[in-house]
């Protein structure tokens, strides 16, 4: 176990397309106050496991981390065994970039990360730091695949990246390495399969798409379809009725809306929330800002506990107002 004053410094080892930093302070209202693990399909960058970790929410509790990209868990692998050459490796590139810049960028991603990583098995030291390092200079720290499963992100624009942070990278290590925390490469249905009463599950699946050109969910050759969202909201809807604490992040595309706002749903307990999040990634500088995201949830917030809600009566938030309007009506009457 980790002393606690490192443990509040593990943030975020990569930059991560969707990555939920920035909405943090609105998903901290949907944290459950008691639970008895942590569960997390669709781990990516693990910008909420870090912020549990960093405030002592995990304390005495299991941590199940599941994604299904190989390079990710590959790299968080080889970071926590190996840590040390991880950071050799990586003191290699940072000093490259700065001599070769973009050229440097490409000569690695072409001729050294896309040939080994379609050989190595498994992950290596080196694979990982290169990772980290395409991430730090890639375009707004995207990872993206080709239908050939190539990483085909271009170099990014930035003046001084910071590639090498030692304490940055022993924090996150020491995270993972952690007794109670497990990291595995697997599908969010087989990790929500598992989801059961008292486990606390957050899903930040690749977002529906709200137009045909904002498409973005290539985090793997096979990317995320409707199909697959379907999937996702049927496995959701079985956790919420086994008592799995649910709290889901996705766009507010007419398509989302629908699948939870289904008698199903309903039943589960699950309700849509809207909340405002900060567009962070766009080809337009003047096209990010903020938009409305949905976040589905079966945990009940402070007021709504104040409010003498119970799970039970828990639907949606149109559906609690109308109940507060019919008895509010049924006392005027009397």
């Amino acid at each position: 176990m980790i002393p606690a004053l490192q443990r509040t410094q593990a943030r975020p080892l990569l930059k991560w397309a969707g990555g939920k930093r920035q909405l943090l302070p609105v998903l901290r209202t949907y944290y459950p106050a008691h639970y008895t693990r942590y569960i997390e399909p669709f781990f990516g960058s693990g910008a909420v496991f870090f912020d549990l970790h960093a405030t002592g929410r995990l304390t005495g509790r299991h941590a199940w981390l599941v994604d299904d990209n190989a390079d990710l868990v590959g790299c968080y692998r080889m970071l926590m065994t190996h840590t040390d050459e991880v950071i050799a490796e990586l003191r290699h590139l940072a000093a490259g970039h700065s001599k070769g810049g973009s050229a440097f960028y490409y000569k690695v991603r072409d001729s050294r990360f896309n040939p080994q990583r379609a050989d190595a098995k498994p992950y290596t030291p080196a694979l990982a730091a290169m990772l980290i390092y395409l991430n730090r200079t890639g375009f707004n720290g995207l990872f993206r695949l080709n239908k050939s499963g190539a990483f085909n992100v271009p170099a990014g624009r930035y003046a001084n990246p910071r590639i090498l942070d030692e304490r940055h990278l022993h924090d996150v290590a020491a995270a993972f390495k952690e007794r109670r925390v497990t990291l595995v490469r697997g599908s969010f249905d087989g990790a929500l399969s598992q989801a059961g009463a008292g486990d606390f599950v957050y899903c930040d699946p690749p977002y529906a798409p709200l137009s045909r050109t904002a498409s973005f969910a290539h985090y793997t050759a096979a990317g995320f379809s409707e199909h697959d969202q379907r999937r996702l909201q049927r496995a959701v809807i079985a956790a919420a009725q086994r008592g799995a604490h649910i709290v889901l992040s996705n766009s507010s595309s007419p398509e989302i809306v629908h699948l939870y706002s289904t008698p199903d749903a309903r039943r589960a307990g699950l309700r849509i929330d809207r909340v405002n999040a900060r567009r962070a990634i766009n080809s337009r500088a003047d096209s990010r800002g903020f938009v409305t995201e949905l976040v589905i949830t079966n945990v009940l917030r402070p007021k709504m506990l104040r409010a003498g809600y119970a799970p039970a009566t828990q639907t949606s938030l149109r559906q609690l107002g109308h109940a507060n309007a019919r008895r509010k009506s049924a006392s005027n009457e009397t």
